[in-house]
């Protein structure tokens, strides 16, 4: 491929986390009032690890947990905007930029309709994008599976980008 061409790429990623003790979940940055937390290492952001894993893939390099272990105590809490801003700096530094990211929400609860909106402004913000470029959307599997059963969230999402 020449210097002057354009390429385009596209990454997926998938997370999921399962509920436990607390009263709110962090859904795409936002701090969602749940009767239920989400377990895990940092604040358990289903849809920030599965962005964040989407433009990863896109770029080559590689998954979340290669660049922030959970065996590392300094990723213990932390919130997961960071993980994607360290993606959207990889992307930046090869000389690239996001055209657009999609994501999906998989749960019967919380409800995304009402945060929508807000969350979509808070990933365009981090992304440095317009919002008509962020999709974000949930579904349930019909009380089917451990997300039906209301046992954890999970979330898939496909970052397409220009390099």
């Amino acid at each position: 491929m020449s210097k002057n061409s354009t390429e385009f790429r596209t990454g997926f990623g998938f997370d999921v986390h399962a509920f436990g003790p607390g009263n709110h979940v962090m859904l795409g940055g936002i701090k969602v009032p749940h009767d239920q937390g989400l377990i895990g290492h940092s604040d358990a952001d289903v849809i920030l690890h599965a962005l964040t894993d989407a433009l990863l893939g896109a770029i080559g390099a590689g998954d979340i947990g290669q660049h922030f272990p959970p065996t590392d105590p300094q990723w213990k809490g932390v919130e997961s905007a960071q993980f994607i801003k360290h993606a959207r700096d990889l992307l930046a530094a090869r000389g690239g930029r996001v055209v657009n990211v999609d994501v999906t929400l998989i749960g019967e609860r919380p409800k995304l309709s009402p945060l929508r909106d807000e969350i979509r402004t808070h990933i365009a913000d981090i992304l440095g994008v317009d919002i008509s470029r962020v999709s974000v959307k949930a579904t349930t599997t019909e009380r089917l599976g451990f997300t039906g059963r209301e046992e954890g969230l999970a979330a898939q999402a496909v970052a397409t980008v220009e390099l």
